[in-house]
């Protein structure tokens, strides 16, 4: 069983690609809906310790798909009215991305952290902030104050997203969090494409970049999920000059 629903994840994820890059666009978002249903069942059935806040990402990720997927049924709104739904599809991805950095932060020693990693944190906001900033900044004309203000706060998550999981991977050096990192590094890559795709530039192209990236992302999202949390590791080089000494 587990391993016919992950050739039909497979394979639905490879069409859901397909649909994206064809700019089906609401094939594409109920496909994507499918996915994480499955997902999440495959997550709860066979994953040997499940991690409550990993689980209450992918629920949260899944309600805000088939949200979107009903969005595409309801009546738009005008620039000067607030979209609800809108509001209500992109503060469920909020909360969602909020779990996995509280699933990162509550395994961190924090003193620890802090002490060792100062410098690579103050430089990681710094480029936050910048990155935040730019990419919010390419669709000012295109949202009113309201979705705007949304857009930058939901940037500002994701760019945490990746900044805690780098310091994370920096922190314990080890597999899981390597693999966290990578699909941090395809989700935010994933979002950014797809608001350049949505709001700036219509290309088939960028359809087919943010949907693989997308794909991408939560399969690693997947693996690292299937490695027991282990403290962290000596880093690379302390290991390598005990050998050489030895």
């Amino acid at each position: 069983m587990k391993k016919i629903l992950k050739v039909m994840l497979l394979l639905l994820a490879l069409l859901f690609i397909l649909f994206q890059t064809l700019s089906f666009e609401i094939e594409g978002a109920l496909l994507g809906a499918i996915l994480l249903v499955l997902l999440t069942f495959l997550y709860v059935g066979w994953t040997e310790h499940v991690s409550k806040l990993f689980l209450l990402f992918l629920v949260f990720f899944t309600i805000g798909q088939v949200v979107s997927v009903v969005s595409w049924y309801i009546p738009e709104v005008g620039l000067d009215k607030v979209d609800g739904v809108y509001f209500g599809i992109n503060v469920l991805y909020i909360i969602a991305y909020l779990f996995l950095i509280i699933k990162i932060i509550s395994n961190m020693n924090l003193r620890k952290v802090f002490s060792k990693l100062t410098f690579p944190i103050i430089i990681l906001v710094i480029l936050d902030i910048f990155c935040v900033t730019l990419i919010s900044n390419t669709t000012e004309y295109v949202f009113n104050v309201y979705e705007y203000t949304l857009e930058f706060t939901y940037n500002g998550i994701v760019m945490a997203l990746l900044s805690f999981a780098l310091i994370n991977y920096m922190y314990r050096n080890t597999s899981k969090s390597m693999l966290f990192l990578i699909g941090s590094i395809f989700i935010v890559f994933s979002e950014i494409i797809q608001l350049v795709y949505y709001y700036i530039l219509k290309d088939e192209n960028l359809g087919f970049v943010y949907s693989l990236f997308f794909v991408v992302a939560f399969i690693f999202f997947y693996i690292q999920s299937q490695h027991k949390l282990s403290d962290p590791l000596d880093e690379y080089t302390d290991n390598a000059f005990k050998r050489i000494d030895s």
